[in-house]
C-alpha cells in the first residue's frame, strides 16, 4: 500500500525520515483545517455556530504550533532559518534573505 507523503519507495526511507514525513503531512492538514474554520467563519450567521469554529480553530492553532515545533526541533537548519524569520518586523522577505544565507 501506497502513501501520498511518500516519493521515494518506503522500505528505502529511514525511520526517522518517515516520521517526518508523517509529521510534514500532518502540519499541512492542519492548515488546511485552517484555512477551511476561516473560510466557515467568515460566512457563518449564527454567533453560536460561529463561536464553535472559533474553538476549533483555536485547537488546530495548536495542533499545527507542536507539529512545527516537533519539525524544527529535529530539522536544526529549518530551525535556524525560521529563527531568523519569525517573530520580527520589518520586511519578511529580507529576513528571509539574511536567514538563509546565513544559515550552517
Amino acid at each position: 500500500m501506497g502513501f501520498e507523503q511518500y516519493h521515494e519507495p518506503a522500505d528505502e526511507l529511514s525511520a526517522e525520515t518517515r516520521t517526518l514525513a508523517r509529521m510534514l503531512t500532518s502540519l499541512s492538514e492542519e492548515a488546511d483545517a485552517i484555512n477551511w474554520y476561516v473560510q466557515r467563519m467568515s460566512v457563518e450567521p449564527d454567533e453560536e455556530a460561529h463561536a464553535i469554529m472559533d474553538d476549533s480553530l483555536g485547537e488546530e492553532f495548536k495542533h499545527f504550533s507542536m507539529e512545527l515545533e516537533f519539525l524544527l526541533r529535529k530539522m536544526p537548519k529549518w530551525r535556524e532559518i525560521a529563527q531568523g524569520v519569525l517573530f520580527k518586523s520589518g520586511n519578511i522577505v529580507g529576513h528571509g534573505e539574511t536567514a538563509e544565507s546565513e544559515a550552517g
